[in-house]
C-alpha cells in the first residue's frame, strides 16, 4: 500500500473564528442589508467573512486574502465551490465600497446588537476613547462621499506626524470590552469635539440597562457636561491636570488625609503591598454649555481619589526625571562657567536672561528647570590674553592679563513633596444615590482593561496601520471590519474565561495551565492543527492532524460545532 502526502493546509484557529462569525450571523445580516447581485459569485456577507478571517490571520492586504485562505484550506468551509480567483482585490474593494454605501454605523450596529443577544452581554457601562490610524500614500483633498473621513495631518497618537491619518472612535462594553459603536472621523478632528458626538451615537443604539459612559480626560469639557446633564446621561471622566478645579480639589484632599477607603486590591506580585484607593466626593459649581449655546454654572459631582500605587509611580517618575534633568543642568553650568564678560552690566544682563527677566520678557516667567533650583552670582576674575606687541617677550615680562567678570552657578535639587503624589480627580454626572464613590472609581478603572487593550490589538496584531487603499471610503470600511475582528477576538476571550471559571477547568497557557487565558493564547493553541490530504493507492483521504482534547473543549466553550476539527471520513 503506497501512501503519499499530497497537501498540508495549516487551518489553525480559522475554523474557530469562522464558527463565531456564523454564530453571530454576520453574513446573513450583511446580505440582508446589501442584497447579493446574481452576477456576483461572492456575496458581500461571504466577502466580509473572508476579510475578517484574513485580519485575524495577520494578512489583511486585499491581494493576499484569496491566496492565504487557499493555503489555510478555508475556501471550502467559507463557501462550497469557492475559488481563489473569486477573492481578488478588485471584488473585495467593491465589497468595501458597498459596505460604506450601506452606512457603516448601521451595518456594525446590527452585528453588535446580535452579539449582545447571542452571548447575553451586560452593558452597565460603555467605555469611550479615540485613537489615530496612520495612512501611507497621497489622498485627494476631499473624498468623493461627504460622509467619508478626510485623511489629514493632525495630532498623531503614534508619533508619526509625517503621515496623514484618520480618527477612530470606539465605544465598548464594560464586560469583556466588546466594541458596540464605532466612528471614523477626519484626521485633524479634535477629541473634545468628537466626544459629544460619540455620546449621542451611543444613546442611538437604544441599549437597556446602561448606567453611563466612561471616558478619559478628553471628555471633560463644558459641552460634554452640558449634554449629559441636559439628557440625564451618566458620565465618568478624568479631570485634566491643567484645570483649576482639579488643582483646587487636590489641595482640598491634602487637607483631609483621613479619606475613606474606596477600593483595595492585592499587589501585582507576592512581595508587593496591597493597592489602596482612598477618596470622597464633593460638589462644586462649574461652567457647562447646553445645546442652545447657553453657558451657565451648574453643580457637578467630583470624586477626589488618592492611590497608593499612583503615589509610588509618581515618586519613581520624579526620581528618574530629576536624574535626567541633572545631566542637562550640568551641561548648562559648564556653558555658563565658560562665559566671559568685560563689564558687570553685561554679566547682570546674562543673569536676567537666564532667569527670564531680560528685556522683552512679558507675561508668565519661564521655568526651564522643574526639578532643580539654580542661583547665579557674579565674580570678578582675570584671565591671560594675547600680547599686543609683536616679537618675543623678555623673560622678565609678566604674562599679559585682562580683568573681567564670570558667572558662578549654585545648583540645588528640589525635594519631592510626597503629599502631592498619587492624587486624581474624577468628574461625574451620576448622582450619589445611583452610584457610590467606589462604583464610580471602579467604572473608570475598567477603562484600562476594556478599550485600551482593543486599541493595542488594532495597532499591532491586526496591523491596520499604515494602510494604502486609494479611497477614504475603503479605508473606513476596512477599519469597520478590523473592529469587527476585535469584536470576535474579545468574544472568544470572554466566553472561554467564563466557561472555564464556571466549569472549574483549565487549558495550557504560556506558563502552565490557566483558567484566564487571553484570546492570543487561545488562538495560539491551534497553531499546529492542520488538514492533511493523503493519497492511499487510488484513494483520496483527508485527515485532521494535531487536534487535542483542549481544542474540543474550547469549541464547547464557544458553543461551536467541533465537527470542523474532527477527522473527516474518506
Amino acid at each position: 500500500m503506497a501512501t503519499t502526502i499530497q497537501q498540508i493546509h495549516p487551518v489553525a484557529h480559522l475554523p474557530l473564528v469562522l464558527g463565531v462569525l456564523r454564530r453571530l450571523e454576520v453574513a446573513t445580516i450583511i446580505d440582508r442589508l446589501i442584497p447579493p447581485h446574481p452576477a456576483h459569485g461572492l456575496s458581500c456577507g461571504r466577502g466580509v467573512e473572508a476579510l475578517v478571517l484574513a485580519i485575524l490571520d495577520g494578512h489583511h492586504a486585499l491581494y493576499k486574502v484569496g491566496r492565504r485562505l487557499e493555503e489555510r484550506g478555508m475556501l471550502t468551509l467559507l463557501q462550497p465551490g469557492l475559488t481563489r480567483t473569486a477573492l481578488n482585490d478588485y471584488r473585495l474593494g467593491h465589497i468595501l465600497e458597498a459596505l460604506f454605501a450601506a452606512n457603516l454605523n448601521k451595518v456594525y450596529g446590527a452585528i453588535a446588537l446580535k452579539a449582545l443577544e447571542v452571548y447575553a452581554l451586560p452593558t452597565p457601562w460603555l467605555h469611550q476613547d479615540t485613537t489615530t490610524i496612520a495612512l501611507y500614500g497621497a489622498y485627494a483633498d476631499e473624498p468623493q462621499s461627504p460622509e467619508a473621513p478626510h485623511p489629514a495631518y493632525g495630532h498623531s497618537k503614534d508619533g508619526r506626524d509625517d503621515l496623514k491619518q484618520v480618527l477612530l472612535s470606539l465605544g465598548v462594553s464594560g464586560d469583556g470590552g466588546i466594541p458596540l459603536r464605532l466612528g471614523l472621523r477626519d484626521g485633524n478632528r479634535s477629541d473634545s469635539v468628537e466626544t459629544p458626538v460619540a455620546i449621542e451615537e451611543c444613546l442611538a443604539l437604544g441599549l437597556e440597562g446602561v448606567r453611563g459612559i466612561v471616558a478619559d480626560s478628553k471628555a471633560y469639557s463644558r459641552r460634554t457636561l452640558g449634554l449629559c446633564l441636559e439628557h440625564g446621561i451618566g458620565l465618568v471622566t478624568l479631570v485634566p491636570r491643567t484645570c483649576a478645579i482639579r488643582q483646587e480639589l487636590e489641595a482640598w484632599g491634602r487637607q483631609h488625609p483621613a479619606l475613606p477607603l474606596l477600593v483595595e486590591k492585592p499587589g501585582r506580585t507576592k512581595v508587593e503591598e496591597p493597592r489602596r484607593w482612598h477618596g470622597h466626593s464633593v460638589l462644586r459649581r462649574v461652567e457647562v454649555e447646553y445645546s442652545a449655546g447657553r453657558v451657565t454654572q451648574e453643580e457637578v459631582r467630583f470624586v477626589v481619589v488618592h492611590s497608593s500605587q499612583l503615589a509610588q509611580q509618581h515618586a519613581q517618575t520624579y526620581v528618574c526625571a530629576q536624574e535626567k534633568e541633572a545631566a542637562a543642568v550640568a551641561d548648562h553650568v559648564r556653558q555658563v562657567h565658560a562665559q566671559w564678560f568685560a563689564c558687570r552690566p553685561d554679566a547682570e544682563a546674562a543673569i536676567a536672561a537666564y532667569e527670564g527677566e531680560g528685556p522683552g520678557r512679558r507675561g508668565r516667567r519661564p521655568h526651564p528647570w522643574r526639578y532643580h533650583t539654580l542661583r547665579y552670582s557674579i565674580v570678578a576674575a582675570s584671565r591671560r590674553t594675547r600680547r599686543t606687541r609683536r616679537g618675543r617677550p623678555a623673560k622678565t615680562d609678566p604674562p599679559p592679563t585682562e580683568s573681567g567678570y564670570g558667572l558662578m552657578v549654585e545648583v540645588d535639587a528640589l525635594p519631592n513633596a510626597e503629599v502631592d503624589n498619587g492624587w486624581t480627580v474624577l468628574a461625574t454626572t451620576v448622582r450619589a444615590e445611583r452610584g457610590t464613590d467606589a462604583e464610580i472609581l471602579e467604572a473608570y478603572q475598567e477603562q484600562n482593561t476594556t478599550v485600551e487593550p482593543g486599541f493595542r490589538w488594532i495597532k499591532n496584531p491586526a496591523a491596520i496601520a499604515p494602510v494604502w487603499l486609494e479611497k477614504p471610503e475603503r479605508i473606513a470600511a476596512l477599519a469597520m471590519l478590523t473592529v469587527l475582528g476585535l469584536l470576535v477576538y474579545n468574544v472568544i476571550q470572554r466566553q472561554v474565561r467564563l466557561y472555564l471559571r464556571t466549569h472549574g477547568q483549565q487549558i495550557p497557557g504560556n506558563k502552565g495551565m490557566t483558567a484566564t487565558p487571553t484570546a492570543a493564547v487561545v488562538l495560539a493553541l491551534f497553531a499546529h492543527v492542520a488538514l492533511i490530504q493523503l493519497g492511499v493507492d487510488d484513494q483520496q483521504i483527508t485527515q485532521m492532524y494535531g487536534v487535542q482534547p483542549h481544542h474540543l473543549l474550547l469549541c464547547d466553550a464557544l458553543e461551536l460545532d467541533s465537527s470542523w476539527y474532527a477527522v473527516p471520513s474518506a
